[in-house]
């Protein structure tokens, strides 16, 4: 399971990201037949579905769509996952809506609003830590906090409140569970990204494990490091312990940190013959002046 969890393989993350979209809308449908509030977006989704007759996930669906055109002034990049959170959460959610039934006690409308919110704590870290895009409403946030400059607080909050009061006067039930899901959904958030292994530090590209000759030890050091390793050496690193030279100074790869950039130097495997041109073969044995230096 945690080698699930972790994996770079695209199938497995594709996987991950529908697995969180599927219990991301059982979540929604559970906070839902609670009805004791819902979170902003979902408050505003009741809304439209009381106001239109249409069914809640179908005006997810459209309101996920809306919030799209929103990213074109903002230069927001969509990504796999950005579109399959617009149509699946919806989907998902009448899905749930459907055979879900809702409670007559307030002990067990609560207990259902609780376990809703805990699922879709959960559904978050998965479908993040596919690392295949952001959800609309999640990119509508970065962008506008990238586009203003202000606080992402400041930023979310601001959007949320504008949210539930339009759906509150188009009728979308606001309760103690609208405070609650506000309190509490970014600590569960942030304890479910921890048990499920998701860095959001790190982009999924630079999460993957480095790559050497077959049957020689990649190493990596930093500046300094022992020219007797291999790998990875940084700018000042030995020539003969390096392979495949880098492209170092400016003009690396935006995209990959460290690929390419301002410190990349020499990568490879001592022993190659690839990074220094005087270097020869790198037979095993071989002693002559031009020859590559065995491998230790």
């Amino acid at each position: 399971m945690n080698e699930f969890l972790t994996t770079q393989n695209l199938a497995a993350r594709i996987m991950r990201l529908l697995a969180g979209l599927f219990a991301y809308g059982m979540a929604i449908a559970l906070m839902i037949r609670g009805n004791i509030g819902a979170s902003p977006w979902d408050v505003f989704g009741q809304g439209v579905s009381r106001s239109t007759g249409l069914s809640f996930g179908l005006c997810t669906i459209i309101v996920s769509a809306g919030v799209l055109l929103l990213w074109i002034p903002l230069r927001q990049r969509l990504g796999m996952g950005t579109i399959a959170n617009a149509v699946l959460v919806g989907a998902f959610a009448d899905l749930g809506l459907a055979f879900i039934p809702q409670p007559g006690h307030i002990v067990l409308q609560a207990l259902m609003f609780m376990a809703g919110l805990f699922l879709l704590a959960l559904a978050t870290a998965l479908y993040i830590g596919a690392g295949l895009g952001p959800g609309p409403r999640d990119g509508l946030m970065t962008g506008l906090v990238r586009v203003t400059g202000r606080p992402v607080w400041l930023i979310r909050t601001g959007i949320e409140l504008i949210v539930v009061v339009i759906g509150f006067f188009l009728g979308g039930v606001v309760g103690v569970g609208t405070v609650a899901f506000a309190a509490a959904v970014g600590p569960l958030t942030q304890l479910t990204l921890r048990w499920l292994h998701v860095d959001l530090h790190r982009s999924p590209a630079s999460r993957r494990r480095p790559t050497g000759v077959k049957g020689l030890r990649p190493e990596s050091g930093a500046a300094g490091a022992d020219p007797k390793g291999g790998g990875t050496a940084s700018s000042g690193a030995d020539p003969k312990s390096a392979g495949t030279a880098g492209a170092g100074g400016a003009g690396g790869d935006r995209d990959r940190p460290g690929v390419g950039g301002a410190g990349a130097g020499a990568t490879g495997v001592r022993g190659t013959g690839l990074g220094n041109p005087l270097q020869g073969s790198a037979e095993p044995g071989c002693r002559g002046p031009v020859c590559a230096d065995p491998v230790s």
